[in-house]
């Protein structure tokens, strides 16, 4: 079996020096970090998935949190939101925003001071309301003001790396939330309980102007390697030689960090940790009967991987150098990570880097393929009098979706379980 694998990653290895040939290396080295990202992505929904058996169709919500945060990180520092009175108010608004979290909290918790039935329930929707009110009268004086006089907030001008870890707590921390109320879920009401908080998360950045500008997007986001700007202002004046540097400099960050995580995750996977989520996994009626709190270790596994794709994407949101929330479509940055898993295989990390690179390589490439493809069959028909093919271009695009649906129906046809399945180690 390791030497199938070890073919599998040869032929991936073998399909990218072919893609390199015929797209040019700088265009290769940019599918090649943008497909590490996504690598890294799919390794966090392998552990939700793949691990424990969580339904996360929720996965572009993270991973726009994990871009706004670099991008709140990393931005160079807007002077004008600092000179103005915008700071204070924030600051007022978060206090406000504790106060009303505080009202609330008391409110849940009533029954322990024998406040109990419809008066709790009261008391919670009171709160809940006097919270909404006086949040709003503190955040949206501030916002206007913020939007009026410095455009947004800006960032903290730190460095990168930070912003990707920042990236991770966020999404870790939104995790959490979003675990204590919804983890315990069967898994098709989990599935819509995570669509629509992603959808929530899309709804605030793409209406928080005085935070993300909106749709006016934030641009251009600093690399934590040097960018091919830097390279070329420090004396290098071939452009492609600089762009393949800084492209070579950034994928050599991100491949030693996925490194990293890997061995972690591996050593968790291959050990008493993993052996407990793979046995709640397959009965967690047999794990609770035996002492293990699963609702718990779903927690903690649901953080995990959300940590891991807000990291994903606060690296693509920073390669990209742009935050751009109308840019973020479920397509793009849910079903794709799907597939990655479906196609490389479910609780196996190796079929999760596997799935990670290949689909968003063959995503990627399907569309000049179209196009060229396209062109050949319409000068072969407009030579025989039939007509050219309209509109190639947009038509090549929508070709992406049909060729990532073939490759689905192939691998489920033939890989069930994943072209690298789950392979559980036995003791003899």
């Amino acid at each position: 079996m390791m030497r199938r694998d070890a073919m599998l990653f040869l032929a991936l290895g073998v399909f990218l020096l072919a893609i390199a040939v015929w797209q040019q290396i700088p265009t290769t080295l940019f599918m090649l970090v943008t497909a590490s990202a996504y690598a890294l992505i799919a390794l966090g929904l392998n552990v939700q998935w793949g691990y424990a058996g969580l339904f996360n169709f929720g996965v572009m919500g993270f991973l726009m949190v994990g871009g706004v945060a670099v991008t709140f990180v990393s931005y160079p520092i807007n002077e004008a939101f600092w000179a103005s009175d915008g700071p204070f108010m924030l600051f007022k608004a978060l206090l406000a925003a504790i106060f009303g979290g505080v009202l609330v909290y008391l409110a849940t918790n009533s029954q322990r001071f024998g406040i109990k039935g419809k008066l709790r329930t009261f008391l919670i929707v009171v709160s809940w309301a006097t919270a909404y009110i006086v949040y709003r009268s503190q955040i949206d004086p501030a916002a206007r003001l913020i939007e009026d006089e410095a455009g947004f907030i800006g960032g903290l001008g730190l460095p990168v790396v930070l912003g990707w870890l920042f990236g991770g707590v966020l999404a870790g921390a939104i995790a959490y939330i979003v675990g204590r109320i919804c983890l315990g879920l069967r898994t098709d009401y989990l599935a819509i309980a995570t669509i629509g908080i992603s959808e929530i998360i899309r709804a605030l950045v793409k209406n928080m102007d005085w935070f993300t500008r909106g749709t006016l997007t934030v641009s251009p986001l600093p690399w934590p390697t040097p960018s091919p700007a830097d390279i070329v202002a420090s004396g290098l004046e071939d452009a492609t030689m600089s762009t393949v540097l800084a492209r070579v400099g950034f994928l050599s960050l991100t491949v030693l960090m996925i490194a990293v995580i890997f061995y972690f995750l591996q050593k968790a996977y291959e050990g008493p940790w993993g052996r407990m989520m793979r046995a709640i996994r397959d009965n967690n009626v047999s794990a609770t009967a035996i002492g293990k709190n699963v609702t718990k270790r779903e927690l903690e596994v649901f953080i995990l991987g959300s940590i891991l794709m807000g990291i994903g994407g606060a690296i693509l949101a920073s390669f990209s150098q742009i935050l751009d929330p109308s840019g973020y479509q479920p397509i793009n940055h849910t079903f794709i990570v799907w597939v990655m898993i479906i196609v490389g295989g479910a609780g196996n990390n190796y079929g999760a880097l596997f799935g990670g690179v290949f689909i968003y390589i063959v995503w990627t490439v399907s569309e000049p393929a179209s196009v060229l493809l396209f062109g050949y069959i319409s000068d072969f028909s407009e030579g025989a009098g039939i007509g050219a093919i309209p509109n190639i271009e947009s038509r090549a695009l929508q070709m992406r979706v049909f060729v990532l649906g073939l490759v689905i129906t192939f691998a489920l046809r033939y890989f069930p379980q994943g072209v690298i399945p789950e392979r559980i180690r036995t003791d003899k």
